[in-house]
Parts: C-alpha cells; sequence; structure tokens
C-alpha cells in the first residue's frame, strides 16, 4: 500500500499488476518499464509471484515488465492502517478478462480482512461485474466501489449488478462524453507527454457538470483540469466516501 498524489484517493494497493489493453495513452505502462529492473524477462500472459523479485541485488516492483502478475506478497500491505480510501491495482485492470477469477477472489478476500478502508476500483470491462456477480463473486459491500471507465451514454448496453456502489470515471478526457448519470463522476486529461496528447475543451467539462447537476450527481475534477478549468476545481465525494479520509498510521 502507497501513499499517491491521486487526488481522488488516499493509497493505491497493487495485489495485481499488468495489462493487456494496450491503450496508448497509458501511465502505467510506462511506469512499469522504468521499474523493471532493466531486465528483458519474457513469461507467460499470467504469472504470479510469491515474493518480491530481487534484481541486480534489488527489489524489482515489476520484474515482469507490464505482463499480468499477480504479486501475493502484496496481500497483506493494509496491515496497521487505519481507515482510507484506497485505489485498488492503480497498475492493472483487475476485471480484465485475462484475469482468473481465483485472483479477484483472493483481493475480495483481503478487503474483507481490513474493513476499516474504503476499496476502489476501476477497469474498463465492467461486464465483468455482472459476470462475477452471476457466480456469487463479486461482494456487495458497503465500502466497495466498483467503477468503470469512458464508457460512453448510449455506446452500448451497460448492466450493472443490483446492490453494489459504482462510480464513473472520464479519463481521460478525449472527446465530449456524456456519463452515466446516477454514478458519482469522476473527470481528468489525459497526462504525460505522448505524440498526439488530447487537451480537453472547458465546453466538454462544463457538459459533464452540467448533466451532473441536473441529477444531483458528485462530481470530482482532476487537478489535471486546473489549467483547462481556469477556476477552482469541483471536488465532490459520495457520502459513502467522505467519513473514511486518511487518518494516519497505527503504531
Amino acid at each position: 500500500m502507497e501513499k499517491t498524489k491521486i487526488d481522488w484517493c488516499d493509497s493505491t494497493w497493487n495485489p495485481v499488476t499488468g495489462c493487456l489493453h494496450g491503450c496508448e495513452y497509458c501511465y502505467a505502462r510506462e511506469i512499469a518499464r522504468r521499474f523493471d529492473g532493466g531486465q528483458k524477462i519474457r513469461c507467460g500472459v499470467k504469472t504470479v509471484l510469491y515474493e518480491p523479485a530481487i534484481i541486480n541485488g534489488k527489489k524489482s516492483a515489476y520484474p515482469f515488465g507490464f505482463a499480468p502478475t499477480f504479486c501475493r506478497y502484496r496481500l497483506g500491505d493494509y496491515a496497521g492502517k487505519k481507515g482510507r480510501n484506497i485505489f485498488v491495482c492503480s497498475m492493472a485492470d483487475l476485471f480484465g478478462e485475462w484475469v482468473p477469477d481465483n485472483w479477484i477472489e483472493d483481493v475480495f478476500e483481503a478487503c474483507e480482512k481490513a474493513p476499516q478502508h474504503n476499496y476502489l476500483f476501476l477497469t474498463k470491462n465492467p461486464q465483468r461485474y455482472a459476470e462475477l456477480e452471476a457466480k456469487g463473486i463479486l461482494r456487495p459491500r458497503d465500502n466497495m466501489w466498483y467503477g468503470f471507465t469512458n464508457i460512453k451514454t448510449g455506446s452500448k448496453a451497460l448492466q450493472l449488478p443490483e446492490n453494489s456502489n459504482f462510480f464513473a470515471s472520464v479519463e481521460p478526457l478525449l472527446e465530449p462524453v456524456r456519463p452515466y448519470l446516477t454514478y458519482w463522476t469522476i473527470i481528468g486529461a489525459e497526462t504525460g507527454r505522448r505524440k498526439g496528447k488530447v487537451a480537453p475543451k472547458r465546453e466538454w467539462i462544463e457538459q459533464i457538470v452540467e448533466d451532473c447537476r441536473k441529477y444531483d450527481v458528485p462530481i470530482f475534477m482532476k487537478s489535471s483540469l486546473l489549467e483547462v478549468w481556469g477556476e477552482p476545481l469541483i471536488q465532490e465525494f459520495p457520502e459513502g466516501l467522505k467519513k473514511h479520509g486518511m487518518e494516519g498510521e497505527t503504531g
């Protein structure tokens, strides 16, 4: 578990890393490449680590680069921590179609062993939520929040399970988007130095704000929007997340 500059959570936790979506604007892939120990390690699509990998005498955070990897030794990272909002798998898509069900079940089990935290998940494959619910795997808990990103209204039928907390992430904002208006909505601009990087237009943001205000949906603007928004950012949380701000560590 690590402190983070992501402004809608207090910490990140990565028991699973790696992704196969191949998004051209992916920040996580570049981070994994920088901290892979400089090794050209080839591996299968899915790998498992039971203890930190040592490369050239140092621990390597991503010894398999950005290949999907379950780092079981990280399941206990929350020990001794007070309640906070935790972004789970900021360096992966835990619900990608390549991730085995048992990896997800083990992560959920670890979450339930530390119920003082709020856990926020995020995926580009939200249909997996319904599939996991049908299997009895998805956990409809008050402190577990299931996010989906860049799914535009009308682009496809998104069937989400009932009795769970959901939120929408419009990041990066690459074009005008009409969000799902019953869910807390996070908005952010593309970061990094990618050639062809998209700078969002203020009117795109204004439309999202107008839509969300119409349905009384809380909005959270990431700091990456400060320059284009040009005024104090709107940074709202749903009620269930307000009470779990980071309070520090025990001991």
